[in-house]
């Protein structure tokens, strides 16, 4: 049984990694206090993150054939 990992699995994996990293984070530092500025910080991060696996998805690899809309 052989695991082929492929850059495309590296690149899913680790933007699901950040959306984790950020979310983890948020949370330990709601709990101990933040102020609004350190909110609006963390939302920024939390968002774009979420962007970042989004688009890792959603994003047609190079070289694929892009479909003209009629």
């Amino acid at each position: 049984m052989t695991f082929d990992i492929t850059r495309k699995d590296l690149i899913e994996w680790g933007s699901a990694c950040l959306v984790f990293l950020s979310g983890a984070m948020t949370g330990h530092y709601a709990a101990i206090g933040m102020n609004a500025v350190q909110w609006a910080g963390a939302g920024a991060a939390v968002l774009g993150s979420v962007t970042i696996a989004v688009a890792v998805r959603v994003w047609p690899p190079k070289g694929a054939p892009v479909k003209a809309e009629d």
